[in-house]
């Protein structure tokens, strides 16, 4: 199968790029500029510079025909410190609208399917009592989500107009080797061996390791089930932030204690410091429902969490841990 991967040179972009290339397929990747080449070099049989995606985002002619398949990764993500006067306008330029422009163009070059990654955010940003599914009204709350449930409608009115095959994919936080952000900040915090006030946090939380998601994505480029759905997926394992924790911990050979600090507590502490929403993702609960993907397509996560937790505290320990060993 010959198969164009947009941000090819981001976290997800390299994992997936190498996993379909060992899966046989011949990779494109599509990544914004000449020095993100390097970083899927090895595993893209070509890579091609197309800058930033948007209302006229195009690609020559030729990067797309032949191509059985799109992958759509690239995104303006979700942004903590937001700098844009107009946060949707800013979203809507690249998730929305750029996504509509690429899939008319590979409709147009005769591509088959396109995959397009978006949030589990389109549901919602999380709930004790509900596990989320693909086909639950959509809540999203801010403007990334919102600019993805807009890209999500933009795909099946093109679908709806071209014939080209669509699937849609809501995961949750994906990790794994080379992750960033809030996990890493975790992942930080474990390594440091410190007590830590997380004893009480016993919000469950669905996360994706991102070699099941590689493998999910692969699955949907093929199945004949997959066309015209919208899948939510995880490791099909919960972890309350306690946890998740105790097992990046015991998987760094540290043993910081878990303080039983009231869960109110720390989210009205948090709360009076700004980090409201830092606290609803380490103390509140958002579960996701992977039962459809799993019966429809056949799939079942080839990595349990303790092996993708294993991964990628090993890849801390060779790269980012030794770094912050040495400071």
């Amino acid at each position: 199968m010959n198969v164009l991967v947009t941000g090819a040179n981001g976290f997800v972009g390299r994992h997936l790029c190498r996993h379909l290339a060992n899966c046989g397929a011949t990779v494109t990747g599509l990544v914004r500029s000449s020095p993100g080449a390097a970083a899927v070099a090895g595993s893209c049989a070509r890579t091609v510079v197309g800058g930033n995606l948007g209302r006229d985002f195009s690609l020559p002619g030729e990067v797309l025909h032949g191509q059985e398949a799109v992958v759509h990764l690239a995104a303006r993500v979700h942004v903590m410190r937001e700098t844009e006067v107009d946060p949707d306008q800013a979203f809507s330029e690249i998730n929305v609208l750029g996504t509509e422009r690429l899939a008319r163009l590979a409709a147009e070059a005769g591509v088959r399917r396109f995959l397009l990654l978006s949030t589990i955010k389109v549901n919602g940003e999380g709930s004790e009592t509900v596990a989320y599914r693909g086909d639950d009204p959509p809540a999203p709350q801010d403007a990334y989500a919102r600019s993805k449930w807009e890209a999500e409608q933009r795909l099946w009115r093109v679908c709806r107009e071209t014939g080209l095959q669509g699937v849609v994919l809501r995961p949750p936080l994906v990790y794994g080797p080379g992750v960033g952000g809030n996990f890493l900040r975790l992942l930080r915090l474990a390594a440091k061996g410190w007590p830590l006030p997380f004893g009480c946090a016993a919000g469950q939380r669905s996360l994706l390791s991102v070699g099941n998601l590689a493998d999910a994505i692969q699955r949907c480029l093929s199945h004949p089930a997959a066309v015209g759905r919208t899948f939510t997926l995880s490791d099909d394992h919960d972890l309350t932030t306690r946890e998740l924790l105790t097992l990046l911990s015991a998987a760094l050979g540290r043993s910081g204690p878990l303080l039983p600090i009231p869960a109110g507590f720390m989210r009205g502490l948090l709360g009076a410091m700004g980090q409201g929403a830092v606290a609803d993702r380490l103390f509140g609960a958002l579960r996701v429902d992977c039962r459809e993907i799993r019966s429809q397509l056949d799939w079942t996560p080839p990595f349990s969490v303790e092996e993708a937790i294993q991964r990628t505290t090993a890849w801390f320990r060779d790269g980012e841990g030794e770094s912050l060993r040495r400071s």
